[in-house]
């Protein structure tokens, strides 16, 4: 991914907490000297000094046919918002987006130990919605060893991260202020969304960097 020196995140933690918070991520490898990709939810988990994704392909979906143990890209995007040239002071000025994005890099591994999926299966439940893990747990064990025939499990032990925070960095502070208070308003939510991450980054004085 390219990324200016000034738009990049070196922050760990931050990237971790940005992955669980986006954790619908798109798996992208190469079969038969082709690009494939899927999106798929993810979970993040920590094995002694491993951060470990982990998540499952549809059994139908031939992506996973290939795979074991290509070095594969997933990307963790939004959110993401239109930024107008009419915010800044200079008038010979383009249009531009801004964005947050993680790129993850490792070697997959497919599970096939039939009790190591389920326990996969129980963690994905439990990490979506922790009333329906409840509810999960007291299902026939037949019924989710089926549900589990369907699908094809995975991890990735993460070799590295690539991160961009693209947010007006370059901009002048009463510039990026006023793209706040644009997005602020907008009826996308992602736009607001944009708006919050800023804001959050730059504290009450726009022309500080909290990072």
């Amino acid at each position: 991914m390219y990324t200016p020196k000034h738009f990049a995140d070196i922050d760990q933690e931050e990237i971790l907490r940005f992955i669980r918070q986006y954790s619908f991520g798109l798996i992208v490898s190469v079969q038969d000297q082709l690009p494939l990709a899927t999106h798929l939810p993810f979970v993040l988990s920590r094995e002694k000094d491993r951060l470990i994704l982990t998540s499952h392909f549809a059994k139908a979906n031939k992506q996973w046919q290939q795979i074991d143990g290509q070095t594969v890209l997933v990307v963790f995007s939004e959110p993401h918002a239109y930024i107008s040239p009419r915010h800044y002071d200079v008038a010979l000025s383009v249009p531009t987006w801004n964005y947050i994005a993680v790129h993850a890099y490792g070697q997959i591994r497919l599970v096939t130990d039939e009790d190591r999926v389920m326990g996969l299966l129980d963690e994905m439940v439990g990490n979506y919605e922790s009333e329906y893990a409840v509810r999960w747990k007291d299902m026939p064990l037949d019924f989710k060893e089926n549900m589990a025939k369907g699908i094809v499990a995975f991890e990735i032990p993460v070799d590295r991260f690539s991160a961009t925070n693209k947010l007006s960095q370059d901009k002048k502070p009463e510039e990026r202020q006023r793209i706040i208070e644009t997005l602020e308003h907008h009826d996308d939510g992602t736009a607001r969304a944009v708006a919050a991450v800023m804001k959050a980054k730059y504290g009450n004085h726009p022309g500080s960097d909290n990072q």
